[in-house]
């Protein structure tokens, strides 16, 4: 980490031009090649946020798994979301990580899009700094984070060729600011996305170097999307300074003849070297050395630091063999160290920081005390989704349910009922331990096998579960199977499919179901490796009766290799099912029930047609609230979706996707042992139509931003439009008076800079409930009288307080002189309007009690 600018120099000076060319490309999938001349070794990455993967996806290496970055948004708690950044970078250090792709600080420009999950929140100044907490907590412990997608990669329509339009203000202003952010706290990489902006793809872009490297200073590492780079010349002219993934690839060879023709200056190669040879030695991996690094406080027991050393091929050595013996992830858990319970504790005090109160008629907290019989109702309270879809899923070793966490929670104490409610709308899943048995061992799983092109068996081993993303490639690999002995707990109709691309098919006790050729529809990664459509048949089951479903796909190329077995049950009785759980809630002391989105609804690869949960779900809320007025809804989504019940419920509580210790975190919230922490990150419209910003869609390739810089909480304000739920809103266990707003009477902006002094902003709040509790104190800027056009307000800081009943307490909320700032489009530089300003605080964007004037003035020019 001390290696200095001359010790790089000197080292650079030892490699050929081809040489310092040939860094540049990835080594594999995961990895930067090795260099020995100058004791390189190679960098290894791994994609995040809410847990790291590692370079592999196989379902028995897990990872510890927090909330969604939604949800890490929504505790508005930097100092919390820098520690769960320390955890990241543990487990990123127990496998061999060295950079971690995180955070990812695109903005919820429209509640459509699909990834909102994996992002922060609508609010650049939100998004910066939640972003910038976890790259200090990442880094503070010697592994690198990545900010990602680099910019205005805000929705997965055509994410690959859209062409973003975006005027210069908006660009600077809102998409660029949280990347300045993540700059300002130190990132050491930046990933160029996939889409255009302006008419140049990011990758080729000129916004890689200015404002970025010239005038924010960055000195890290440009990385691309994984198969971004669609160029030699253009790319390797602009800043991009490392294509992944490699070896093959624009760059590589492509890249060492470009500089030899003069195609590509060496010295902008020698740039690009010279930093990657930086984030190595930051990363101790330059000059042969790997030193040991302190690990952080909760680091799993065991952990270590794989040595990188190792090639890749010889780690993964494949037998062609069939592997019973149950792997770590399946054994029996032994008492857990206090290491693996502080992690546990961190992460579950983590669901309940993030979870958010939207509505609550005296209903929360429950009194666990009172409680006879709870009714706990829905198929996402017993599979409670745990996170998104994509790239960035992990493989968590165990996750408790909003059922689990409330029957462990109340074990002793009450009596839980379970119903499952009508089935949602949704593919059906993959075959997991609980449903089928590996047909050659007969252990828990399916059986994996890869066959040659004359059907010869080549490798077999027993996995966990059917969704196989990358099954284990031998020399000669031409069919991928998955077999699986089905044991139906229903009788009738199933669903049951195959999902991958290329040439696949089904059988059902030697039956073939389907058979045909699926080519892609797609080259997004996303979905051809990591979430490919499903091809279904129907076939008549019986209970008592094994059946043998076998899946066979085979590999060509441009088809990825992710291969999954899916089998539904025959779905309830609507009707039925819904008068079961009125039952269940009408007998029941108090009733839990919990609806959601599907991975298919919420996933990389795709953006959402609407924001409803369909009217089986709504149905079965409705139905719930009906039979007893002390309901509690829980949404389990990552972002927003429509909650046309809302008012019939006794309090509605947002989930998001919680992470492994979900249930465990929600029923703390649910039964008063823990405040529901979060504000909303982002506005919830009552209904898709209200949103002022829901185009996703490109029109010609192109996807105009025409709102500027009114998106989110900005635009509703704009169009005086009222949403179900503001930005910022979150209620807790007890009640705020907001007393005194205090603001200097006048700010000075420094003419030439246009930046100035930031301001202090006390805002004095009373606990007027009969519980301690702690307020989100937000304060937001107006211009009423600009030359510009301008947001309504515009959040500028905000501070969290704690009081007891009846105490007052002071907020001091630091706001940065940028926050008056505006981006002047024909000087190309950050300006400051004198004159009168308005400040207002408050509970959200649309929640303001106390406001106050403020008199800008410009410092005399010196």
């Amino acid at each position: 980490m001390g290696t200095s600018d001359e010790e790089i120099d000197r080292l650079l000076g030892k490699l050929t031009p081809r040489a310092r060319a040939l860094l540049l490309t990835g080594a594999t999938t995961w990895r930067t090649p090795a260099e020995p001349a100058v004791g390189l070794r190679e960098l290894v990455m791994s994609d995040g946020p809410a847990g790291v993967r590692g370079e592999a996806w196989d379902e028995r290496i897990t990872s510890v798994l927090l909330p969604s970055a939604s949800a890490l948004a929504a505790t508005w708690d930097e100092a919390l979301v820098e520690r769960l950044g320390g955890l990241l970078a543990a487990e990123a250090r127990r496998k061999g990580v060295d950079v971690l792709l995180a955070p990812t600080l695109n903005l919820h420009r429209s509640p459509l899009g699909g990834r909102h999950f994996e992002c922060l929140s609508e609010d650049p100044e939100l998004t910066g700094r939640i972003g910038a907490a976890l790259i200090r907590g990442v880094q503070a412990h010697g592994v690198a984070a990545t900010a990602k997608h680099y910019v205005a990669n805000d929705s997965e329509t055509d994410r690959l060729t859209v062409d973003v339009r975006v005027g210069e203000r908006a660009l600077r202003e809102v998409y660029l600011a949280p990347f300045e952010a993540a700059v300002a706290a130190g990132v050491r990489l930046v990933m160029a996305g996939y889409n255009a902006v302006n008419g140049t793809t990011m990758t080729a872009h000129a916004l890689l170097t200015d404002p970025l490297k010239s005038e924010w200073g960055f000195d890290g590492v440009v990385v691309s999307d994984w198969g971004a780079v669609r160029g030699t010349v253009d790319t390797a002219r602009a800043g991009l300074d490392l294509a992944m993934p490699g070896p093959d690839g624009p760059w590589g060879e492509a890249l060492a003849r470009s500089v030899a023709d003069g195609d590509v200056p060496e010295a902008a190669v020698d740039d690009k070297a010279r930093r990657l040879l930086r984030l190595a030695a930051w990363l101790g991996a330059l000059g042969g050395q790997d030193p040991p690094l302190p690990l952080p406080t909760g680091e799993p027991p065991g952990a270590r630091r794989l040595s990188p050393r190792v090639p890749s091929a010889t780690r993964g050595a494949l037998r062609p063999l069939t592997t019973d013996a149950p792997r770590a992830a399946e054994r029996p858990s032994a008492r857990p160290s206090s290491a693996t319970r502080d992690v546990r504790a961190l992460v579950r005090r983590a669901v309940a920081a993030g979870t958010v109160l939207l509505a609550n008629r005296d209903v929360l907290p429950l009194d666990a005390e009172r409680l006879g019989t709870v009714a706990v109702i829905g198929a996402h309270a017993a599979r409670t989704r745990t996170q998104g879809g994509g790239s960035a899923g992990v493989f968590p070793q165990e996750e408790v349910s909003v059922l689990d966490g409330i029957r462990t929670a109340l074990r002793g104490r009450a009596r839980v009922v379970h119903v499952p409610g009508p089935r949602p709308d949704g593919p059906a899943p993959p075959l997991d331990r609980e449903t089928c048995t590996d047909p050659r061992s007969g252990l828990p799983g399916v059986l994996l096998r890869m066959l040659d092109a004359d059907g010869r068996e080549l490798y077999a081993e027993r996995r966990l579960d059917g969704r196989l993303l990358e099954p284990r490639l031998v020399p000669g690999a031409h069919t991928v199977e998955i077999g699986a002995r089905l044991r139906p707990r229903t009788a009738g109709r199933w669903t049951l499919g195959v999902a991958g691309f290329g040439r696949m098919s089904l059988t059902l006790d030697g039956r073939v179901l389907l058979a045909g050729d699926f080519p892609p529809v797609t080259d997004d990664p996303a979905v051809v490796h990591v979430n490919p459509p499903a091809q279904y048949a129907g076939a008549d089951l019986a209970t008592g009766r094994d059946a043998l479903l076998v899946a066979r796909r085979e590999l060509a190329p441009g088809t990825g290799r992710a291969t999954v077995l899916v089998a539904a049950p025959p779905a309830p009785d609507v009707t039925a099912s819904l008068a079961e759980a009125a039952r269940a809630a009408t007998e029941a002391d108090a009733a839990i029930v919990v609806v959601g989105t599907t991975e298919h609804g919420e996933s990389e690869g795709y953006d959402r047609t609407d924001l409803a949960l369909g009217a089986t779900q709504d149905a079965l809320v409705r139905a719930v609230a009906a039979a007893n007025p002390r309901t509690v809804a829980v949404v389990n989504s990552g972002g927003p979706v429509e909650l046309p019940w809302r008012e019939r419920v006794g309090a509605v509580l947002l989930a998001w996707f919680p992470g492994q210790e979900g249930g465990a975190g929600l029923a703390d919230v649910i039964l008063g042992r823990a405040e529901p922490g979060g504000r909303l990150p982002t506005t919830w419209p009552a209904a898709l139509a209200d949103a002022p910003v829901t185009r996703t869609r490109p029109d010609g390739g192109r996807l105009a931003y025409d709102e500027g810089l009114h998106l989110g909480y900005r635009g509703w304000l704009r169009h005086r439009h009222t949403p179900a739920y503001w930005f910022g809103h979150g209620l807790g266990y007890t009640t705020w008076f907001y007393d005194e707003l205090t603001v200097p009477a006048t700010a000075t902006a420094t003419a030439g800079a246009g930046t100035g002094e930031d301001l202090t902003v006390r805002v004095r709040v009373r606990n007027t409930g009969a519980r301690a509790g702690r307020e989100v104190v937000q304060v937001y800027l107006a211009r009423p009288a600009s030359a510009l056009d301008r947001p309504v307000r515009w959040l500028a800081g905000y501070a969290a307080v704690r009081a007891r009943p009846g105490e007052a307490v002071t907020a001091t909320v630091r706001v940065p002189a940028r926050a008056l700032c505006h981006w002047s489009v024909a000087e190309h530089a950050w300006r400051t309007e004198a004159g009168h300003w308005r400040v207002l605080a408050g509970r959200s964007a649309g929640d303001v009690p106390l406001a106050a004037d403020l008199e800008v003035v410009r410092a005399p020019e010196e």
